[in-house]
């Protein structure tokens, strides 16, 4: 079922309570008033150790409704409105939302003017009658979004060849909406794309209408699942949309551009016998919709959006990828559906379990259908695995992203290093245990949060013996342990770096 955001939540009762209250306790009030005037608004954080100003205490957002209006050039402010549906945790006299790149026009709470304050890359807002604990509020913010970053602080929008798509991990979703931008706060989302006619947008979720008025097109689209900041996407151009059905009639569209559509459809085709596969490993697809986004962009990554992965169109079309290769992030960026998406990490330290399994998986398949084994792969990452936990920390402690840099944390100890604790577990606990592992954490994290200590706890229960100490020491050791079966494997001499080097990051 479709949602819709519930209408505002009068609150008459809990008014008239804050004035009883304010009245018996008259003296006492107006000194805490005063002090609380004269507080400076200050940006908050949910004390995420690796992003420490991300997200905010004291609510919880069940539904945003994010309307855009693009001009047709990606290089100007686009008008926005965003709605937020929360329900309080605590009791607030003023909240805090992530955002911080765009002119805030307007706010309101429940229908009523409030006040609004920058504070770092917070917008503190100040409502005109505070907030109880367990109240339901809507938040309306009338405000610019701005797809052109200063070279310091980029992110969010991706300006492409025709338009504009989004790439908001792990940090700058609010840089294009305000938001409570961690991933332990996820929400439903709707998207009201407006566009000049003969531009296409297409975002997460599936569409639920379409109007045209006066030479614009306004699409909307709609999420059935809850969705973390980071893995939102909006893709406005000069698009094709192609629709084919997957597993179980999994509806699946792809956005291309229209110039490239012919020579994209035969790696768009591999998609739905794609799904099955990773079905049948993990189980089944846990959305409503999937699909790839071509852009014609040049990121260096690609990103698991939810139900709508973003890809550098010249992955497909460079004839230096290898058809393997290309095939193995395509499973990687699929992997993430269950492994980040729909099981999102609890904090940014816990990224290993995104990263590690779709890079497990991405592996998995390589050697499934073009005889890469995964032992050889596993091997080398062995032999590199101490030098990268000295660069940036073991893989579920990793060390915080330098000067701001979004991409920062993604590091190789995320990805193979991470992907390397998961194949000793395998060689720990055998196949058939390994199997029942994956399958159950993601059936019982579905469209959750989890943690690196659920993983442990649940590892440990399917294997029917404590497995702590094992993952305390791949997880979090500084030196990499001895791999389970291998008592041969040794670490590699750090390699001199040839004089040009070509690296293709993806993954993200």
């Amino acid at each position: 079922m479709l949602h819709t955001p519930h209408p505002p939540t009068p609150r008459p009762r809990a008014r008239a309570r804050r004035r009883l209250r304010a009245a018996a306790l008259l003296a006492s009030a107006v000194s805490v008033c005063l002090v609380a005037a004269s507080a400076p608004p200050t940006p908050l954080g949910v004390g995420d150790l690796l992003f420490p100003q991300l997200g905010n205490p004291g609510y919880d957002v069940t539904a945003y409704d994010l309307s855009f209006t693009y001009s047709g050039s990606n290089s100007e402010p686009l008008k926005a409105v965003t709605v937020i549906d929360a329900r309080t945790t605590a009791d607030l006299d003023r909240l805090n939302l992530d955002f911080a790149h765009g002119k805030v026009d307007s706010v309101e709470v429940d229908g009523e003017p409030a006040a609004f304050a920058t504070a770092g890359e917070d917008l503190v807002v100040t409502p005109e009658d505070e907030l109880d604990e367990g109240d339901r509020t809507r938040i309306t913010v009338r405000h610019s979004s701005d797809p052109v970053y200063p070279e310091n602080r980029q992110g969010g929008w991706v300006r492409t060849a025709d338009g504009l798509a989004m790439a908001n991990q792990a940090d700058v979703a609010h840089l294009v909406f305000p938001c409570n931008d961690h991933p332990s706060d996820k929400a439903r989302f709707t998207f009201r794309i407006t566009a000049p006619d003969g531009l296409t947008a297409v975002a997460n979720g599936l569409p639920t209408r379409v109007d045209r008025t006066g030479g614009s097109t306004t699409w909307t689209y709609r999420t059935e699942h809850p969705m973390a900041t980071e893995l939102a996407q909006v893709s406005i151009g000069r698009s094709t949309v192609l629709h084919r059905t997957g597993p179980h009639g999994l509806p699946i569209r792809d956005v291309v551009p229209t110039e490239h559509r012919a020579a994209l459809e035969p790696w768009l085709a591999k998609t739905p016998d794609q799904i099955a596969w990773m079905e049948r490993k993990v189980g089944r697809y846990p959305f409503e919709t999937y699909g790839l986004l071509m852009a014609d962009a040049t990121t260096g990554f690609e990103l698991e959006t939810q139900t709508l992965t973003l890809f550098e169109r010249e992955l497909f079309t460079e004839p230096a990828y290898p058809k393997w290769y290309v095939e193995s992030i395509m499973i990687h960026e699929l992997a993430h559906s269950w492994f980040g998406n729909s099981v999102s990490p609890a904090t940014w330290s816990d990224l290993w379990l995104n990263e590690g399994h779709a890079t497990w998986y991405e592996a998995l398949y390589a050697q499934e259908t073009a005889d890469k084994t995964v032992a050889a792969r596993m091997k080398a990452a062995y032999g590199a695995s101490d030098r990268w936990r000295t660069a940036g920390g073991p893989p579920a402690a990793p060390k915080p992203p330098k000067n701001g840099s979004k991409t920062g944390i993604f590091r190789a100890n995320v990805y193979d290093g991470a992907a390397l604790v998961l194949y000793a577990l395998r060689q720990e606990v055998g196949g058939a245990v390994f199997d029942r592992i994956e399958r159950a954490w993601v059936a019982r994290n579905q469209d959750g949060t989890a943690t690196t200590a659920d993983f442990v706890r649940l590892a440990s229960e399917t294997a029917g013996r404590d497995l702590a100490d094992f993952f305390h020491a791949w997880l979090y050791g500084e030196k990499t342990p001895p791999m389970p079966g291998h008592p041969d494997w040794k670490q590699a001499p750090a390699a001199k770096a040839p004089a040009k080097a070509s690296h293709k990051a993806h993954g993200e």
